[in-house]
């Protein structure tokens, strides 16, 4: 039984079978209808989410299986003070797999050590979302053709962004990957990232400019300054608009850059950036179903129908 919590719980061998499965589901979505008949997905989400929760539980549904769960921590036994471990024990017994989300870091993890099903990290406080990481390889890959040669920026919240952490994690173990980290001092990557990156002798700059270096980059993922992160509401105000992507902006990259974001999004990208074919990151959402139902076909180790 397999468990992912993080993007790297899959070797590079494992993630690319898996992207390749999603892109087939992508051809012919009828292949496989039913594969997962009576199976039952468990959404445990103690932290609001759209995107994540219903896209687990549509590729649940378009694989032909039943979900169970809760949306929010307060509907949940959590409310009266039951543990993760005590939760994932009696769900174990309910469902055949479980996706997990939680504000606290690390929780997952506490799940698999006591699950006897298999465990989906659908993110843990500002930690690691690995699914949300697939959606994006999927994405990059389904567009730009190639996991490798690519300058990325990242833009926004990078200390308490998963995705971001999530992704760079992932990215890293392609060829010739140089990152663009663009964030004001007070939002910069975690040093624990620095330093793999620096180990790992993979490229980086630090700038705080979008406009100096969006001229260069393949992909661009923008991210929100997440409220719900800091502890100090003068911060957020602060720094909340401190970086907007409009058409001006855009005017200065290139033709075949593309504008990713895990969404939700609040002032970060002007809604006028929405028709310009290079922001994907609506598209990027629907792939969000695929790569999940693929993952779940793995899982549960689920084959395509004949």
């Amino acid at each position: 039984m397999k468990h992912i919590i993080s993007p790297t719980d899959l070797t590079v061998s494992e993630l690319n079978e898996l992207l390749e499965l999603s892109e087939e589901i992508i051809t012919d979505p009828k292949k496989f209808t039913d594969v997962c008949r009576g199976k039952k997905l468990a959404t445990l989400f103690y932290e609001p989410s759209t995107r994540t929760r219903l896209s687990f539980e549509a590729a649940m549904l378009n694989l032909g299986g039943n979900i169970l769960g809760f949306s929010s921590a307060d509907s949940s036994s959590a409310a009266k003070g039951e543990s993760v471990a005590d939760t994932i024990r009696v769900i174990s017994s309910y469902a055949d797999i479980c996706a997990i989300r939680h504000p606290k870091e690390g929780a997952p993890l506490v799940a698999s050590n006591y699950s006897s099903i298999p465990v989906i990290n659908a993110g843990d406080g500002g930690h690691n979302h690995p699914t949300q990481t697939f959606t994006d390889l999927l994405t990059i890959k389904n567009l730009k053709g190639r996991l490798n040669n690519l300058i990325v920026g990242f833009c926004g919240d990078l200390k308490f962004g998963r995705t971001v952490h999530s992704l760079i994690h992932a990215l890293a173990r392609y060829e010739n990957i140089k990152f663009m980290l663009i964030s004001p001092e007070e939002l910069r990557i975690p040093n624990y990232i620095r330093e793999e990156l620096i180990a790992g002798n993979i490229p980086f700059e630090e700038i705080r400019c979008l406009d100096d270096t969006i001229a260069d980059l393949d992909i661009l993922y923008m991210t929100r300054v997440q409220r719900e992160r800091f502890f100090n509401e003068e911060d957020y105000i602060r720094l909340k608009d401190i970086y907007i992507l409009d058409n001006k902006k855009m005017a200065k990259a290139n033709k075949d850059m593309i504008v990713l974001h895990p969404l939700p999004r609040v002032n970060e990208i002007s809604p006028e950036v929405d028709e310009d074919p290079r922001a994907v990151y609506f598209k990027q959402a629907e792939f969000g179903v695929y790569v999940r139902m693929a993952l779940i076909m793995k899982l549960l180790e689920v084959k395509a129908n004949a």
